[in-house]
């Protein structure tokens, strides 16, 4: 595909380095949290990202029961494996290698995302991105993308963009949300290539790598490492480069932040702790989702 290449004036540092956290959920789903509460200020309008990848069942057969959400959007983009998601509001779809499910709760939703296997490796990422205060009690939606569904831009060295979210090189992502305007880009390295992705100023941004090394504007990060990157004033974009013999694997999310109130509990992210009580009270009386 001939896209056009954009050319920075100025990348993006490395702000710090995140380690994921092991822990659980659902039904004893093991994950590794990369994105923590303590962040959710720092990198407004995410609230959340979730690493999971194993090819044992024990740590992923119990899936996520039936649960609530409230205030949010879930993003669930699969790398390996099937989970089927069913919800409040009638939607069923296949989670596959490849997939992306945009799910907004907005004032509540039901759903479920249970393993359709029993052995083999199951992968991916769940991202939370916040609802601005004017849309957290708005309707719920869902959007299902299959894996043909996502754009695929891919560059004369070799480098592959799968556009999730926002834009890249002209081509508009599976997704396009307005207010907070997020990038999500799946990006594969070969060695010795980069790559450029310009940035709105106004937005927060991280890249996480799963796969190989990445050189971002001097630093280099690891293979499961989280990089929040600086908001440095005159800065345009991010560059990455694939270091050593191997490819790298890369997500770059970049938002506009909101810069509203963040109060959240559980499953339910809103703007005042009255707000989280009433979300308990409708999700008590069964009237969340209704």
């Amino acid at each position: 595909m001939n896209t056009p290449t954009p050319t920075l004036t100025l990348s993006r540092t490395v702000e710090r380095q995140v380690r994921g956290q092991p822990t659980s959920d659902g039904d004893g789903v093991k994950l590794t949290r990369v994105l923590t509460q303590p962040l959710q200020r720092r990198l407004d309008p995410f609230l959340m990202l979730d690493a999971f990848g194993s090819d044992a069942a024990s740590d992923y057969i119990g899936g996520f029961p039936t649960h609530p959400h409230r205030g949010f959007e879930t993003v669930t983009y699969m790398l390996a494996g099937r989970m089927r998601h069913q919800d409040s509001v009638g939607n069923v779809g296949l989670l596959e290698p490849g997939s992306l499910q945009w799910m907004t709760a907005g004032r509540g939703i039901l759903h479920s995302e249970m393993p359709e296997q029993e052995e083999g490796r199951m992968a991916g990422f769940q991202l939370w991105v916040n609802l601005a205060a004017k849309d957290k009690l708005a309707a719920p939606g869902y959007q299902d993308v299959p894996p043909a569904g996502v754009p695929v831009v891919t560059l004369a060295d070799g480098v592959s963009v799968r556009v999730l979210a926002g834009a890249t090189r002209g081509v508009t992502g599976a997704v396009t949300r307005p207010t907070t305007e997020p990038l999500y880009l799946d990006v594969t390295l070969p060695p010795g290539t980069a790559f450029e992705q310009p940035i709105p100023g106004t937005h927060n941004a991280f890249v996480y790598v799963f796969g190989g090394v990445v050189d971002v504007a001097g630093t280099p990060v690891e293979s499961d490492r989280m990089a929040i990157l600086s908001n440095t004033e005159g800065a345009d974009g991010v560059r990455l480069e694939a270091v050593g013999d191997t490819a790298a694997r890369v997500l770059i999310v970049a938002g506009r932040p909101l810069n509203e109130p963040i109060v959240q509990y559980g499953p339910f992210v809103m703007n005042t702790q009255a707000e989280i009580q009433q979300a308990f009270e409708d999700f008590q009386r069964g009237v969340l989702a209704t």
